[in-house]
């Protein structure tokens, strides 16, 4: 396997688990979960993984109220950088 063939597989495999996570991460804000839920670690670890992305995002756009948009930006920007490295490498 070729450096780019790699570099653009990477980007691709971390892009498409980036977005999964971001979904995942809507869909979890809309179920109430307790902090003593069998679930809550992994709820807390997609939100350590995809607050460093949605933070930034979030802090950039205007408040729409109860509306959060940062992870629509958040997954058009993944998939946008997935076709611009597969293009490049």
């Amino acid at each position: 396997m070729e450096l780019t063939e790699f570099i653009a597989r990477f980007v691709d495999i971390l892009t498409t688990v980036l977005s999964l996570a971001i979904l995942a991460r809507v869909i979890v804000s809309w179920i109430p979960v307790s902090e003593n839920s069998a679930f809550a670690p992994l709820i807390r670890m997609i939100y350590q993984t995809t607050e460093p992305i949605l933070a930034p995002i979030r802090s950039i756009l205007p408040n729409t109220g109860m509306f959060d948009l940062s992870p629509m930006i958040a997954i058009i920007v993944l998939m946008i950088l997935r076709n611009v490295a597969g293009r490049l490498f």
